[in-house]
């Protein structure tokens, strides 16, 4: 039978393991998302999924039971140790998490690294979309780098939409000379078919042929 052999020691003495889980949960927590060894990612599960499911319950008894909510977050507050990282788990993680029961946290296999050959894996929430806010952010950074490039992008916007207006105006024009001249057409064509009836040769041939019959 085996007995106590919960969890994994990583080589190191209990505080100086509990320390290091500690600092991870923070900088997940912080980051979203962090690249670690499998064997330290399948360990933070166990220690992170309970902190995100005490901010779901510090959620509910917001209201209703307030004291209860202050309980959750001293409880989460003897682990994590870190401020801005309780505020982000019980005001915006515990939002986003909403009603999933569990399974708050995917680990991601990715290989061997290249010094010691450790297995390496990447853990990250499941209900943010990392690649997203990845690329908002670097947009904001480029942003702030270089502001220039903000104002030639909508200069090329601006451009684009006047040159499409443009076009369907000399679009719309066309259309409009094409319709005046088929209207001219018309117009003269029934003039000229009024202009020979009306003629007195035209009444002539009329005549003969009615004499004729």
């Amino acid at each position: 039978m085996v007995h106590r052999k919960k969890g994994r020691k990583l080589k190191r003495t209990a505080s100086h393991r509990s320390a290091l889980l500690a600092n991870l949960s923070i900088a997940l927590i912080i980051n979203k998302r962090i690249k670690t060894t499998e064997a330290k990612a399948k360990e933070l599960r166990r220690f992170i999924e309970p902190l995100v499911s005490k901010a779901r319950k510090a959620l509910k008894y917001k209201d209703s039971a307030p004291e209860k909510n202050v309980h959750l977050r001293r409880e989460a507050r003897k682990f994590l140790n870190n401020k801005e990282a309780l505020i982000i788990l019980f005001d915006e993680i515990g939002l986003k998490v909403g009603d999933r029961p569990g399974g708050y946290t995917r680990v991601l296999k990715t290989g061997t690294r290249y010094g010691d050959g450790a297995r390496t894996a990447i853990i990250e929430f499941v209900d943010y979309n990392y690649v997203k806010a990845r690329e908002e952010s670097d947009k904001e950074k480029e942003a702030k780098r270089n502001p220039d490039t903000k104002k030639t992008e909508a200069k090329e916007t601006k451009d684009k939409e006047t040159k499409g207006t443009k076009v369907k105006k000399a679009d719309a024009k066309a259309t409009d000379e094409k319709k005046k001249e088929v209207k001219k057409k018309a117009v003269k064509k029934t003039e000229t078919k009024k202009a020979e009836e009306s003629s007195p040769k035209t009444k002539k041939t009329s005549k003969k042929k009615t004499e004729d019959n």
